[in-house]
């Protein structure tokens, strides 16, 4: 592996804050939507000047402690099927070992800038194919009567008895292990190469396994937590982990991902697909900008200094932006919700 290619950043007080805000935004999204908030974690690093590979392990590293916490409390609302997530749990492990191996590959052969690359590629094309169909569906339910309904693809997949058939009791679905172990494994190699699993884990096990947006944004973060122990020892070894960045962002997202977890007793499911699309598509966007500038450290393609320069100042202030929406749009959500449930809450305790 080519360690020399990767460098870790200098920290000052304007970095060290960045990293805190963006770690409780990313701790937020993650108790609210269940994806782990890497796919603003790693960006929010990268836009730093953090070498994607260690973006990608740093990020993992600091998963698991904050998951354990999220989904502990997760359960106490009774949101989180263990079941399910244990054994998307061992498929997913399984695709965590085979990314790494995939970024490994990658660093070794195009160096540090072919990894960033090869990260930002990713992020813009899954977040725009999963954001954009996840904000399609959002939308269609929210304009019908706000119940969640399971997906026809989950439907017919439950309807095939394929040996052996285990049924999910929290998440009131029985499926055949084996529809499981293709959206546990995308978890686990998106987790591992680009730090993003949950944004795959949670619309897969909607979709395809047929588990509501609560249960299955709530059982991502047992996923998030065995993938993250299992993927940040790997890192580790390879001396990719840089644990200043982890203690700084995992300060931020303990307190957001607690506060997230709350703001789903407040909110429709409708909601957490409406926040989950919004945060990708911009965060898309912001990773979109930033892919000339290493276009041209390659030499693939010819971008004059001052045009790199305001598109990676336009992918920093648009992550930025993605950061402040996702956060309004939470907690103004947890707030509308609120009222109506103290409302209920006063007219239970005057009765």
């Amino acid at each position: 592996m080519n360690l020399d290619a990767v460098q870790f950043i200098d920290l000052n007080v304007v970095n060290i804050s960045f990293l805190f805000f963006v770690g409780f935004i990313g701790g937020l999204v993650s108790g609210f939507i269940g994806s782990g908030g890497a796919f603003v974690l790693t960006p929010g690093m990268m836009s730093l000047g953090v070498p994607g590979t260690v973006a990608v392990a740093s990020n993992m590293c600091h998963k698991f402690p904050k998951a354990m916490i999220g989904a502990f409390k997760r359960y106490k609302y009774g949101q989180v099927d263990i079941k399910l997530g244990l054994y998307m749990a061992v498929s997913a492990g399984i695709g965590v070992q085979i990314g790494i191996k995939v970024q490994q590959l990658v660093l070794s052969k195009w160096g540090a800038v072919g990894s960033d690359l090869y990260v930002s590629l990713s992020f813009v094309a899954i977040l725009i194919i999963v954001g954009g169909y996840v904000f399609y569906d959002a939308l269609k339910s929210s304009s019908g009567d706000g119940q969640e309904k399971t997906s026809s693809l989950a439907k017919r997949l439950q309807a095939i008895h394929l040996p052996p058939m285990i049924h999910f009791k929290r998440a009131n679905l029985t499926i055949s292990l084996w529809f499981t172990v293709p959206v546990g494994l995308a978890t686990g190699m998106l987790a591992a190469t680009i730090a993003v699993g949950g944004f795959v884990g949670v619309p897969g096990m909607i979709y395809m396994i047929g588990a509501s947006s609560i249960i299955a944004s709530a059982t991502e973060l047992v996923i998030a937590f065995v993938m993250g122990l299992a993927g940040s020892i790997n890192w580790a070894m390879h001396g990719m982990v840089d644990i200043r960045l982890v203690l700084i962002i995992l300060g931020g997202s303990l307190f957001g991902v607690q506060l997230g977890a709350i703001g789903t007793t407040y909110v429709k499911e409708s909601m957490i697909k409406i926040v989950m699309s919004v945060l990708m598509l911009m965060v898309a966007a912001s990773r979109l900008f930033a892919i000339p500038k290493y276009l041209n450290k390659l030499d693939l393609l010819s971008f004059d200094a001052s045009t790199v320069l305001l598109l990676d100042r336009v992918s920093f202030v648009t992550m930025c932006l993605a950061l402040l929406t996702g956060a309004a749009i939470i907690l103004v959500s947890m707030w509308k919700g609120r009222k109506p449930a103290v409302s209920l809450e006063q007219s239970f305790g005057e009765a």
